[in-house]
């Protein structure tokens, strides 16, 4: 009875029905797309380090997981590092910031190859020349690349030699030695890969290495990829709680008004509804289902609006902003806006329960 008396009080007003799912809707596709999107960035940055095939990471004293800092580790360290018992080789490789989250990365290739297995060319080649690049395919897409393809970066002109498949270390690849020379780091390098000759030896190596490199962070792969979380990104957690008060807020401003709005307009149905014997609690609960009901659909809603959002981040700006669909975040979006619509319907379910039904049906 209470369902289909909710159901026909929505479809009596399509108009402003359809128009608060889509005002609920839309925070719950900020919230999704968001957690999406930080989530997207830090499973790419995983993925592309897993593909390096280290077994260790020495980074900067200064150096952060988000901030790798710049190229400031000796070079004569590689050597160092591929002398010590278990080392099987170690790579040095700079980074330059060109579009935030996008890096360049400098590496000599044939050291890179030996250690990883080298990448995979989608078209074109390894690099060649001083000023020949490597682009993934996200990076190709976002910005029209083909082999042969000039690219200017850092001011200075590139050659595109060859396409790769994204999820290894870099989007951009360049030879060491060229953009060093652009930062002018001569000898100098971001972080270095160290690949041992038995991964059974990872912590025994690791230990031996803290000793002699005591003002080095030094990590386990595992380590290191398990620190690209949102718990571990200064502000992310907090930024993604505001964005669901946020959430809270529409959807009880949004509620509240549609709500409101109804009770004025329904004035008479409710006091006939009181004079053939409802309760205070019935009424109420009418209201309460009506909003709940609204929030579901704007829930649903939003939810495939995620999804285009994803299409269209996929299409527009894929390697800039690498974002997915986190289903596990669908119900916690959810619930979010049912709070906010539950809250949202109070003061209008109380107010139209608390209506005298002489005065409701006298109302025009």
């Amino acid at each position: 009875m209470t369902f289909k008396l909710v159901l026909e009080n929505l479809k009596h007003r399509p108009m402003r029905s359809l128009l608060s799912i889509l005002l609920i809707g839309v925070p719950v596709t900020l919230i999704l797309s968001l957690v999406g999107l930080s989530h997207g960035m830090l499973e790419d940055s995983q993925r592309r380090a897993r593909g390096v095939g280290a077994d260790l990471i020495v980074r900067a004293p200064s150096a952060s997981v988000i901030n790798l800092g710049g190229p400031s580790l000796d070079e004569r360290l590689v050597g160092f590092l591929e002398k010590q018992p278990h080392v099987a080789m170690a790579v040095g490789v700079t980074t330059h910031v060109v579009d935030l989250p996008v890096f360049v990365t400098g590496l000599n290739l044939q050291h890179f190859d030996r250690m990883s297995g080298g990448f995979t060319y989608l078209a074109g080649g390894p690099l060649r020349g001083p000023d020949d690049i490597l682009v993934d395919r996200s990076y190709a897409d976002q910005k029209h690349l083909a082999v042969g393809d000039s690219a200017t970066l850092m001011n200075h002109k590139w050659r595109v030699a060859g396409i790769i498949e994204p999820g290894k270390l870099a989007r951009l690849v360049v030879p060491l030695e060229t953009l060093q020379n652009l930062d002018s780091s001569h000898g100098k390098v971001t972080q270095i890969y160290v690949k041992l000759d038995n991964p059974a030896n990872t912590n025994l190596v690791l230990e031996e290495l803290k000793k002699v490199l005591p003002d080095y962070p030094i990590n386990t792969m595992e380590e290191y990829i398990a620190a690209f979380n949102v718990s571990n990104i200064h502000g992310l957690r907090e930024f993604i709680i505001v964005i669901m008060a946020i959430g809270v807020v529409i959807g009880f401003a949004v509620v509240c008004l549609s709500m409101y709005m109804a009770v004025l307009q329904r004035t008479r149905e409710i006091g006939i509804l009181k004079s053939l014997g409802a309760s205070k609690a019935f009424i109420l609960e009418i209201i309460l289902a009506e909003a709940l009901l609204l929030g579901v659909g704007g829930t649903i809603l939003g939810i495939l609006m995620s999804f285009g959002a994803y299409w269209l981040i996929g299409h527009l700006v894929p390697a800039s902003i690498p974002m997915i669909i986190v289903p596990i975040w669908w119900p916690i979006a959810g619930a979010v806006t049912l709070a906010g619509a539950f809250i949202g319907a109070l003061y209008p379910g109380l107010s139209a329960a608390r209506h005298d039904p002489i005065e409701a049906l006298a109302y025009e």
